[in-house]
């Protein structure tokens, strides 16, 4: 085969058609049923009706006694018989009639007949079997009715929901112990180029012979992030012969996400290799700096992401593209992370007619929208600026030039909030 291959040149793709593209061929992972200890973070695979409900029965949500609200409606204090004695995990054997109570604790199922739970502060013990209600403020209160939280029946948690602690112990509230969720997907990544080097070499990379290979480690460290396994390949060096053996191992990989490469140099082979062995692509480049040499198709049915090498194009296309990509496949109904508004904190050049992502700091002053200022300077290499960055600014490209006070959309880089439609 020729040492490279040069990719056509269709229109290119804005980055939100690339993002829907993409998405739009990426499916859930089957599903798994795990135990309940080990769900924390996975994604439910089906909805989850409760067998139960919470509370099982009516219970008290303090320590004090269960009496009926009328026997307060004279007003107090008043005195009361004390007929029972019942703590959590006990049930009581009789009713309450007028004049009577019960003593009860947090959790303790309330006898017929009561309505209410006076607090212990707000009575005075007078002998065992008698006690005066000093305060009513409680009057009907402080009884969990049945079913309170969840009704038997009710779906608990839908599919689609990311476990968390709290749904964790709802899980084991309704004595799910085991759980269907979708398995975690591998990813397969392959830094590639001559210049750059494994950990292994720090002589090398300290002595200025090599450059680290950062890629290997952010991508591993956002794959991570996101939910998936990382499956590592490695670097392959500027030799087809040396590409296709580390491409041949990314096959048992549930997707495949290459960094650098994918450009047209006399020593970029990746899209040469992958041109031998099939690929079907479904775009190559992308209106967008930085990070416009992204490329996606499938070989031998592997979907394959293809980022750029410049370190803060390869954070930046993993953010838009390959996260995303991974969270559909966890089964999240909602992969993309939501924009918010901002104003921009200072004059900002944006000249090339192509949609910029500028990495930015956000300061708030408590009032109003965020300001957005520069990490500093915006170069694609610069990797500093993305340590910095809270966020990615979307700068749409038919803007040229961006003014203080304008507003703008951000991607928050710690933002939660996710959204099922391409908000960039």
């Amino acid at each position: 085969m020729p040492d490279r291959a040069t990719p056509p040149t269709p229109s290119l793709l804005t980055p939100a058609e690339a993002a829907a593209a993409i998405l739009g061929e990426i499916d859930p992972m089957p599903v798994e049923c795990i135990p309940l200890p080990e769900t924390l973070g996975r994604v439910m695979a089906a909805d989850v009706p409760s067998p139960v409900n919470l509370p099982p029965w009516t219970n008290s949500a303090m320590d004090g006694y269960a009496l009926r609200s009328a026997d307060l409606a004279d007003g107090v204090p008043r005195e009361l018989e004390i007929v029972e004695e019942v703590a959590a995990g006990r049930f009581p054997t009789r009713s309450v009639r007028s004049g009577e109570c019960t003593r009860v604790f947090t959790g303790a199922p309330v006898p017929e007949g009561a309505d209410t739970v006076v607090r212990q502060e707000d009575t005075t013990r007078l002998t065992d079997r008698r006690v005066r209600v000093d305060d009513a403020r409680d009057a009907g209160r402080n009884v969990r009715p049945v079913g309170e939280d969840i009704v038997k029946g009710s779906v608990v948690l839908r599919r689609g929901t990311l476990i968390g602690a709290a749904e964790v112990g709802l899980l084991a509230s309704v004595a799910m112990t085991d759980v269907y969720v979708h398995r975690k997907p591998t990813i397969a990544l392959l830094a590639t180029g001559d210049e750059v080097a494994e950990l292994d070499e720090a002589d090398a990379i300290l002595e200025g012979r090599k450059i680290a290979s950062s890629n290997s480690y952010t991508m591993l460290a956002m794959t991570r992030l996101a939910g998936a396994e990382p499956m590592p390949l490695g670097i392959a060096r500027d030799d087809p012969a040396d590409v296709r053996q580390h491409v041949q191992k990314a096959f048992p990989a549930d997707l495949f996400v290459s960094s650098g490469g994918v450009s047209v140099g006399e020593h970029d082979h990746l899209h040469g290799v992958l041109e031998e062995m099939g690929l079907q692509r479904r775009f190559w480049r992308v209106r967008m700096r930085p990070g416009a040499p992204v490329g996606y198709g499938r070989v031998k049915g592997l979907r394959w992401i293809g980022l750029p090498g410049n370190p803060v194009s390869t954070m930046v296309t993993f953010e838009l593209f390959v996260r995303p990509a991974i969270r559909k496949m966890l089964g999240h109904r909602e992969p993309f992370r939501r924009t918010i508004p901002v104003r921009a904190g200072e004059p900002m050049e944006t000249p090339s007619r192509l949609q910029h992502f500028l990495r930015v700091r956000l300061a708030s002053d408590g009032d109003g929208l965020p300001t957005a200022f520069l990490t500093g300077p915006q170069g694609s290499g610069i990797l500093t600026s993305m340590s910095k960055a809270d966020a990615l600014l979307v700068v749409p490209e038919e803007r040229e030039r961006v003014e203080p006070g304008d507003e703008l959309r951000a991607i928050r880089l710690d933002e939660t909030r996710h959204v099922e439609v391409v908000p960039f």
